[in-house]
């Protein structure tokens, strides 16, 4: 018995010796015995609760929001159904464009929740562009939509109490640069041959439709023809001509296409555009500019025949005060007025 005791005590003192037991791991990969290669886990990144503490440090009482009508004396049908229903008149207030830029975390679901919460109050999109920013975490968003005044001053501070979004601004009364971009894929063989093209697929290549022509109603028909034989009284040979034009031989049709290239250019070149593409039936012309002078260009394009168009969303970022702006402002002020800029009378 006392043999065992001093075995014990000797296993115990050895034990000690060698030091505190390290605690079994189950685990089936290897474990690496130097501390220092051990693997690391990343870097820190900034979540959603970042755009909280930036929140919470800038965190001060919002202004009142913008007056929604001007008191007026309410009708008999709309103070009835205050009372019944407890619902508000109907506002008076125009509707106007409205810019918002968006200022957001760059994580899954934002642009759903920004979304929603437009969705929800009764906005309809115009036009939305979400891109990375230089910072790596950060996005951007330009949110352009229609609605009131106040209306969306209220769906602007809520966007802005989202967990993910930094903050919110709206431009519409701010001096911005604002830049949209078109994409246009217009017809070099006239607009014509517009619907044939569109039968082609995406080679565009005019192609007759297989389906027979819808029919045509007879008095119409009798109202055309009297038209055009009326147009062409005074010279019977175009009249026939007109009935039944010749074919294009192959050097007219390239002379045609030709012609249409360059006046598609020279428009383009007019407001600052582009043809980035060309193809056999088509070209696709590049332009950038406001949405105003986009959307004239595209008019302009489209007695050429427009197969396909793609725009992107407005982009606006506000211009730099200058410092001597407002020196300038003053000393223009307190100078003599010509009086040949006044308004009559």
């Amino acid at each position: 018995m006392s043999n065992l005791v001093a075995n014990a005590v000797r296993a115990r003192i050895a034990t000690a010796a060698r030091g505190p037991i390290k605690p079994r791991t189950f685990t089936s990969s290897l474990r690496r015995q130097d501390g220092d290669n051990a693997p690391k886990p990343p870097k820190p990144i900034d979540d959603s609760t970042s755009a909280l503490e930036y929140k919470r440090t800038l965190r001060h009482r919002p202004p009142p929001l913008p007056a929604m009508d001007l008191p007026r004396s309410r009708s008999a049908e709309e103070a009835v159904t205050n009372i019944l229903y407890n619902t508000p008149p109907p506002s008076l207030q125009p509707f106007k464009k409205h810019v918002l830029n968006c200022l957001v975390q760059n994580e899954p679901g934002v642009l759903s929740r920004v979304s929603g919460i437009l969705a929800g109050r009764g906005f309809n999109i115009d036009s939305l562009v979400v891109c990375r920013t230089e910072i790596r975490d950060l996005s951007r968003m330009c949110i352009v939509l229609r609605g009131q005044d106040g209306v969306v001053e209220q769906a602007r501070r809520q966007l802005e109490d989202l967990v993910p979004v930094w903050a919110v601004l709206d431009y519409t009364d701010t001096h911005c640069i604002e830049r949209e971009l078109l994409l246009a894929k217009v017809s070099i063989l006239g607009p014509e041959y517009v619907e044939e093209q569109l039968l082609g697929g995406p080679t565009h290549e005019p192609r007759r439709s297989q389906h027979p022509p819808s029919p045509i109603d007879p008095k119409l028909e009798r109202e055309a023809a009297l038209a055009l034989q009326f147009e062409h009284s005074a010279d019977p040979d175009a009249a026939a001509a007109a009935a039944h034009p010749a074919p294009l031989t192959p050097s007219q049709a390239l002379r045609l296409k030709s012609d249409h290239l360059q006046a598609i250019q020279v428009l383009a070149a007019q407001f600052g555009g582009r043809i980035v593409d060309v193809s056999e039936h088509s070209v696709i012309v590049e332009m950038c500019g406001k949405t105003k002078r986009v959307e004239a260009f595209l008019t302009l394009l489209k007695p050429f025949g427009v197969l396909e168009s793609a725009r992107t969303g407005l982009m606006v970022m506000p211009r730099t005060p200058l410092k001597n702006t407002e020196e300038a402002d003053e000393s223009s002020e307190g100078g003599a007025v010509d009086a040949s800029l006044l308004p009559p009378g």
